[in-house]
């Protein structure tokens, strides 16, 4: 019987320093993964709907960058629920927080948010052990 295959995806956007500095750090572990890039991909409306079950929606949007701060007040007074923010995600990829991260090799199945590397080196750990 095998063992079944461990994948950890890596969603963003390649230009982007923090998935740039994520994809670095996965790389330095010896961490194989797979990278979505959401400019060449699209995002996918049925990981949307699990990112947001795992993490909320709240912190899937990421209201603090550029691509948030362009959006006319208008559309941001808009987004107030999680129907509203995955619309807003799928239409415009660059305002969800990077890079999301699905551990599926991991007993957890987790899903991050974001390059914190103290927070991942138990997810790394854990993906090791499988």
């Amino acid at each position: 019987m095998s063992t079944p295959t461990t994948t950890i995806i890596l969603y963003g956007i390649p230009n982007c320093d923090t998935v740039k500095k994520a994809r670095a750090w996965l790389g330095e572990q010896g961490l194989d993964y797979q990278f979505h890039d959401f400019k060449k991909q699209g995002v996918p409306a049925d990981r949307v709907s699990a990112w947001m079950a795992a993490v909320g929606w709240d912190r899937l949007l990421n209201r603090q960058g550029t691509s948030w701060r362009r959006l006319d007040p208008a559309v941001q007074a808009r987004v107030s629920d999680a129907a509203c923010a995955a619309a807003l995600m799928q239409e415009h990829p660059s305002v969800i927080k990077r890079p999301v991260v699905e551990w599926s090799g991991t007993p957890t199945g987790r899903v991050t948010v974001g390059f914190k590397p103290e927070a991942w080196n138990e997810l790394a750990r854990e993906h090791s052990n499988r």
